[in-house]
């Protein structure tokens, strides 16, 4: 990965992570000082402290995406270190899902003319598994990659006891 990759993705990094604190402490002064514009359509308050966890998910995967571009610069990513880092990827997408299946529970009472919606919205919230799934399986590809690499030491440590 190229140096002018790799600042990119952490200025990417930066300024998603940096937007996700501001709205939490912007919903988090919302939910302290009581200014809560709550015209009785949707329960505004859960809504908030929803997206304030789900936006703590999407924080937890950035820096674990961090920690893996930092291996990677380092040429370390095909490690067994590596892996904690992409199960806390899994680990927050799963989490997110969960949030918006929340999200769905809560907007669906006021969807009952309109059950699409509701559908649609659980709908995303399968798309987001289904992106867990695809870190899954490069999990396993990472895994795979690692195990070579071990293989590939163990047959050059071998081939350098020969010679």
């Amino acid at each position: 990965m190229g140096k002018l990759a790799v600042r990119a993705l952490r200025a990417v990094l930066v300024v998603v992570l940096a937007g996700t604190v501001f709205v939490q402490a912007l919903m988090l002064w919302a939910l302290i000082s009581g200014n809560d514009p709550e015209d009785g359509s949707l329960p505004l308050t859960p809504l908030r402290v929803i997206t304030i966890l789900g936006m703590l998910s999407a924080q937890f995967a950035l820096v674990c995406v961090w920690r893996l571009v930092t291996m990677v610069r380092r040429g370390t990513v095909f490690s067994h270190a590596a892996f904690r880092y992409v199960d806390g990827v899994i680990g927050a997408i799963v989490a997110a899902a969960l949030v918006w299946f929340t999200v769905t529970a809560i907007n669906a009472p006021g969807q009952r003319d309109d059950p699409g919606v509701t559908v649609i919205m659980a709908g995303v919230g399968v798309a987001i598994l289904g992106v867990a799934l695809i870190v899954l399986v490069l999990r396993m590809l990472l895994a795979q990659a690692v195990a070579r690499d071990v293989e590939a030491a163990q047959m050059k440590a071998e081939l350098d006891e020969v010679i």
